[in-house]
């Protein structure tokens, strides 16, 4: 079963994205910042990151940019945010992400992009 960590410091974001992860298969876990995302990354790496841009203590774009930078920390990530500038998807891209979200994004987007990433299906 593929793991997939959810970084955002909003509850019921959180709490929306592991419903529609988990129901279609996907082992969840949960970090509210970048600082707990890479703790936890770096004690058991997971699949796959669903990462929020703004966050407390540490956001999203130091927190990719820190899993990067471990050798073994490649495994694909989604940033996503309410920002909808081009400036921001850049930054997204620049830190380390594989694809940029705007929320709220509807569930099958968000697992379409997720399985692309995971490689369980073609582009």
């Amino acid at each position: 079963m593929k793991r997939i960590l959810i970084v955002d410091d909003a509850a019921t974001v959180r709490m929306f994205h592991r419903a529609i992860l988990e129901q279609a298969g996907y082992e969840v876990d949960e970090a509210v910042n970048g600082i707990e995302a890479l703790e936890k990354a770096l004690l058991d790496p997971f699949d796959l990151y669903l990462v929020d841009v703004n966050m407390p203590k540490q956001d999203g774009f130091g927190f990719l940019r820190a899993l990067r930078e471990q050798d073994l920390q490649q495994a694909p990530a989604i940033m996503i945010s309410t920002e909808a500038e081009s400036a921001d998807q850049m930054q997204a891209f620049e830190a380390g992400a594989n694809a940029y979200m705007i929320k709220p994004c509807k569930p099958e987007v968000l697992l379409m992009n997720v399985r692309l990433l995971i490689g369980e299906i073609n582009a």
